[in-house]
This record gives C-alpha cells, sequence and structure tokens, in this order.
C-alpha cells in the first residue's frame, strides 16, 4: 500500500539541504524564494545547512543527516523542499532515520531524487519529483511549474491531470531571471523512439539517473522488495529518468547495470527528460540509447519530456499510479492517488 501525504493550506515548509547548500553570494536570491513561499501562505522555515557550502556540499553528511532526520520527524512540517539539488546527497544515507518518518511531502529533483526514491521503496511513502525551492521565487509560476501545489493536494483515491508543457528553457540565466524565473523560448516536443502514438501506464519511480543508480546493490535500492511489499498485485513499473551530465555510452552502461540489477523486471515503459547533456561518442547517439533500451525491454520509450534540468517540469510521484499518452508532440500524465 503507498502511503500518499496531502499537502495543507498555509503548510509548514522545512527547507533543509541534503546535498548542496547556498553560499553567501546568492542567499538574497534564496530569501527571495522564503519572501514568495510566505506571501502565498505558507509558513517557511529554514535548517542552518541551508546558508553554508563547502567541498561540494553543505555540511558533513551526519549533520546534513541529522537535520533530515529532524525535519522527517516534525509534526509542524507538512512539506520538505531542499533548495536545490548538489553532488553529494548519498552521503547521508546510511544516516537517514527510516524508521521515524511522518507522513508529509518531499519535492525536489536532481540529487534530491536519491533521498526520494529511497523513502518511497523502503517505506512506500510517496515523493514527488518536481520544482525546487529557488525556483517557485518568481512573481508567478508557468503552468507546468505551478501544477506542484495542486498534485501535492491531490487526496488519496482522486486522481491528477498534467499536460506537457509549451515551451521550455535550454539554457539557465542564473543572473537574469525572468518574472516566472525560467527563460522559456524552446517550443516542446515529446518524442517517441517508435515515431508513433504511444501510451503506457504503471506505478511511477525515478530521479536523476546520474545518481540514483548508486543506490543499486544498496539496502535504499531494493526494487524488488518495494514492488513485493508495497505494490498490489503485480502492478507494473513506469520510469521516469533524466541524465543530468552523462554521455550517451555511460548513459548505455547505466541503463543496462540498472536492467541486470532487476530494476526493469515487470516495466511497462521509461519516460526520458529532457537534457543538454546525451553527448554522442563516436556516431552513438542518444536516440541510439532509446532505441536499444525499446529492443531490450519491449516497452514503450519517451523522451524529452518535462522532467529534469531543461525546465519547467511535470510533477511526478513516486508510487502513484500514471497513465501517460503522446501524441503529435503533445504528452498528458495523469496520475491516480491509488494505495
Amino acid at each position: 500500500m503507498i502511503k500518499y501525504p496531502i499537502l495543507k493550506k498555509n503548510a509548514v515548509i522545512g527547507v533543509t539541504a541534503p546535498s548542496s547548500g547556498v553560499p553567501p553570494f546568492l542567499h538574497d536570491m534564496f530569501k527571495q524564494a522564503c519572501e514568495r513561499m510566505e506571501q502565498r501562505g505558507y509558513k517557511v522555515i529554514c535548517g542552518d545547512t541551508v546558508w553554508t557550502q563547502a567541498k561540494a556540499k553543505s555540511a558533513p553528511a551526519t549533520v546534513r543527516a541529522a537535520e533530515v532526520n529532524e525535519m522527517l520527524s516534525n509534526d509542524e512540517i507538512g512539506v520538505i523542499i531542499p533548495p536545490w539539488g548538489g553532488e553529494l546527497l548519498i552521503e547521508i544515507m546510511e544516516h537517514v532515520d527510516f524508521t521515524n518518518i511522518r507522513d508529509k511531502w518531499i519535492l525536489g529533483y536532481s540529487d534530491t531524487s536519491v533521498l526520494m526514491l529511497a523513502i518511497t521503496l523502503k517505506t512506500g511513502l510517496a515523493t514527488a519529483n518536481g520544482t525546487n525551492f529557488v525556483d517557485v521565487r518568481g512573481e508567478y509560476s508557468d503552468d507546468t511549474t505551478a501544477m506542484w501545489e495542486k498534485v501535492l493536494r491531490t487526496k488519496v483515491g482522486e486522481s491528477v491531470l498534467q499536460q506537457s508543457s509549451e515551451k521550455y528553457q535550454e539554457k539557465w540565466q542564473h543572473d537574469a531571471p525572468t518574472s516566472c524565473v525560467f527563460h522559456l523560448t524552446e517550443k516542446t516536443h515529446w518524442k517517441t523512439a517508435s515515431g508513433e502514438k504511444e501510451k503506457v501506464e504503471g506505478r511511477l519511480l525515478g530521479g536523476c539517473i546520474d545518481v540514483i543508480r548508486h543506490l543499486i546493490g544498496t539496502p535504499f535500492g531494493n526494487v524488488a522488495q518495494f514492488r513485493k511489499q508495497f505494490l498490489n498485485g503485480d502492478e507494473p513499473i513506469l520510469w521516469y529518468l533524466e541524465n543530468c551530465e552523462m554521455n550517451t555510452t555511460d548513459l548505455r552502461r547505466t541503463l543496462v547495470h540498472m536492467k541486470l540489477a532487476g530494476w526493469f523486471e515487470n516495466c511497462s515503459g521509461i519516460l526520458f527528460g529532457r537534457s543538454e547533456a546525451n553527448e554522442p561518442i563516436g556516431d552513438y547517439t542518444v536516440e541510439d540509447v532509446y532505441q536499444d533500451m525499446a529492443d531490450d525491454l519491449g516497452v514503450p520509450i519517451i523522451y524529452d519530456v518535462d522532467c529534469g534540468h531543461q525546465p519547467p517540469q511535470i510533477t511526478f510521484v513516486n508510487g502513484a499510479y500514471a497513465e501517460v499518452e503522446v501524441e503529435n508532440g503533445r504528452g498528458t500524465v495523469l496520475q491516480h492517488f491509488k494505495a
């Protein structure tokens, strides 16, 4: 049985930095996000780790983990949203207390997906892959990003529909944010490996493939146990994955590793997010990778979806049952909060 938190009006947002914190020269930018969320009726509680950054992390692993554990067990906090991702969240995993987590949302992406996927796999608590905290500091949010609140307010037994974006951001311009933070200049076009209309459904799992791959073979990445313990019958898994930095052969190696580790057993399909990585090695392109996975698994492969480091982002809920359709470059994601 999957457990779904519910985001309440005027909830308390806990902001902690389990990976990277905010360096001093960006504190004003972060404070803008805090002010924006408070204007919207939320109360924001920031942990000490938010304000520091050194040696590719906000603080030593035990310090980060202690703050995460406190927020996970704090009944006052309704949702945890890290400022952003980073590089070394994996260091805290052995110190996370999975036995004392209250029902609350964790929202974010990139390195945060390591913690979120592990929590869902080990506890059956749904987690949300979507916007980072600093990315909601604008005067308004684009239609795709703004859905995070509606998704997190969906009740058990209800469903929520999201549409593919109209345009996406090709490059970050942190020093020149727009009114909605992002520079949405490129036309969004979801694609399929088959080149045809596709419809696929299953229980969502995923995150940033660069980092969640390191859960394979650890106590925090037991997909087989998750399926056995928390899913109804033999429901398929629908994976969503986004590549931050890997070239095509590294991506292919990682996907084969996941397959050999059993992560793709009873897989109904894979959704790949947009990426400015995927550098070809020789004539081996990312489209070749997608076709190889379609051939290996015999399932639909959908790519260039609204997920990852080229915003905006659809809010994908780990553990939710989703129906995804793609036709003529447009996509829909219907998530059912099914126990």
